[in-house]
């Protein structure tokens, strides 16, 4: 028998606000909720993007406190972009926001192009390209 090993399908995130968390994702990442409910006072909101609803999914759940992570901790998540273009146009969006917390800027492979944003709970985002990971992958 094969062995039988793990597949990630979901991160899932305790927020304060979930309104403003599920905009930011919906403007910025382009994902839609595909799942929303109510367990008892816990609002739970499935978001995914387009084409991946049963693939990797973010659950976000009422009830967290927002996140003070210093500006030295790198933790994030990380979304592939077509081209160094679209990160800078999403930067200089952010920015106009007052949601950039890292510039765009180019490191050695496997890092590539990169800008960082910081989520309405404190979690830092990366938009990159030229990574070996999905669109534009180098």
């Amino acid at each position: 028998m094969d062995p039988v090993f793990p597949r990630l399908t979901h991160i899932a995130l305790h927020v304060e606000d979930m309104d403003a968390c599920v905009a930011f994702y919906q403007y910025y990442c382009d994902m839609e909720i595909c799942h929303a409910r109510n367990n008892g006072q816990q609002r739970i909101v499935w978001l995914a993007e387009s084409g991946r609803e049963k693939d990797l999914i973010f659950v976000l759940m009422d009830g967290g406190r927002n996140l003070a992570l210093p500006d030295d901790d790198y933790r994030h998540f990380g979304f592939a972009m077509p081209s160094r273009e679209a990160v800078d146009d999403l930067a200089e969006r952010a920015n106009a926001r007052g949601e950039l917390v890292w510039p765009p800027r180019e490191e050695p492979f496997p890092v590539g192009y990169y800008c960082g944003l910081q989520d309405p709970n404190g979690n830092y985002v990366e938009f990159s390209y030229g990574q070996p990971l999905g669109p534009g992958a180098g």
